[in-house]
C-alpha cells in the first residue's frame, strides 16, 4: 500500500529536541527511502511534507535543514525519491517520482502525531514543481510553499544548459521532439487542480531556477483566481545568505500555520 513504511531506523539528529528516523515505505510496488523528524516533546503537530531539490547526489536531503523546520513544531517527512541512496526503481524527473511525494504525503497522515487536516508541502527548487504535483493531486493539502522553485520544465530546459543531457535522458528527447512530455511534468497546465494557498519565494538574482519561474507561476495562479502570495528577494540568488534564511523559514513556518 502506497504510504506504509516497511522498515524504520533510529539515525543521529544535529538537534537533541528533534527524533530522526531513516525510513522505507512503499510507493507503486516500490520501496523508497526518506527521513521523517519529529518533534520529541509529546503533542500533536501540523505534518511538513519537504521535497528536496537536485538530482540524484546534487541537492540530497540534509538533516540540519529538515530538522531546522521540525524544530517550528512540525512532524516532517522528506523522500530521497526512487532511485536514490537505496531506494528502489529509476530517478525521474517530476515525472512518476511525483507519486513518490504523493506516499510520503501518506506517510504523515498515517502518523499518531500529525494532525491530519494541516499537512504542509514545501518544495526547493527542483522541490517545487514537486510540490506543486502534490497539490494538484491530493486535495487534502493544507498549504504548498515554493522557495527558488521549478515550475516550467521546458524553461528548466532552454535555461539549464548543464542539465540538458541529464533531461534528454530522463524524459526521452527534447521539448521540441516531445513537447507532451515536457508539459506533463509541467503543473502550470493543471494548476486550476490546486485547492491549497500557495506561497512563492525566490531570489531575483537567481541563476538555478530564473525568477520568472515565478512570475510564471503567479500569474497562472492569479489567472485561476487561487490564493497566492508572493515574496521577492531583488539582492538573493539560489541561496540565502544564513541570517536571512533563518528569518525566512521562521517567517514562512508562520504563515503555513495562519492558513
Amino acid at each position: 500500500m502506497d504510504g506504509m513504511i516497511v522498515e524504520k531506523q533510529r539515525f543521529p539528529s544535529p538537534n537533541p529536541h528533534i527524533e530522526v528516523h531513516l525510513v522505507t515505505y512503499m510507493c507503486q510496488g516500490l520501496k523508497i527511502k526518506g527521513f521523517l523528524a519529529e518533534p520529541k516533546a509529546p503533542g500533536i503537530y501540523d505534518g511538513f511534507l519537504y521535497l528536496r531539490g537536485g538530482i540524484k547526489n546534487v541537492g540530497q536531503v540534509r538533516l540540519a535543514r529538515i530538522t531546522q523546520f521540525a524544530a517550528e513544531g512540525f512532524v516532517v517527512m522528506a523522500p530521497f525519491y526512487r532511485g536514490n541512496q537505496g531506494g528502489e526503481g529509476n530517478e525521474d524527473f517530476a515525472g512518476e517520482d511525483r507519486y513518490d511525494a504523493l506516499a510520503s504525503f501518506k506517510v504523515l497522515e498515517c502518523h499518531d502525531k500529525v494532525n491530519k487536516d494541516r499537512i504542509h508541502v514545501f518544495g526547493f527548487s527542483r522541490g517545487g514543481v514537486m510540490a506543486l504535483h502534490t497539490a494538484i493531486l491530493e486535495p487534502k493539502v493544507r498549504s504548498v510553499v515554493v522557495w527558488g522553485g521549478v515550475s516550467d520544465m521546458e524553461l528548466t530546459y532552454w535555461e539549464r544548459l548543464d542539465l540538458r543531457r541529464m533531461m534528454k535522458r530522463v524524459i526521452g528527447g527534447t521539448p521540441l521532439k516531445y513537447p507532451e512530455r515536457y508539459k506533463w511534468r509541467t503543473p502550470l497546465y493543471q494548476a486550476e487542480r490546486i485547492q491549497a494557498p500557495v506561497l512563492i519565494i525566490h531570489g531575483e538574482k537567481d541563476e538555478n531556477v530564473s525568477v520568472e519561474h515565478a512570475y510564471r507561476l503567479e500569474k497562472r495562479l492569479k489567472e485561476l483566481n487561487k490564493h497566492v502570495t508572493s515574496w521577492y528577494f531583488p539582492q538573493f540568488t539560489h541561496y540565502f545568505p544564513p541570517k536571512e534564511n533563518r528569518e525566512t523559514v521562521k517567517r514562512l513556518t508562520r504563515w503555513m500555520k495562519s492558513t
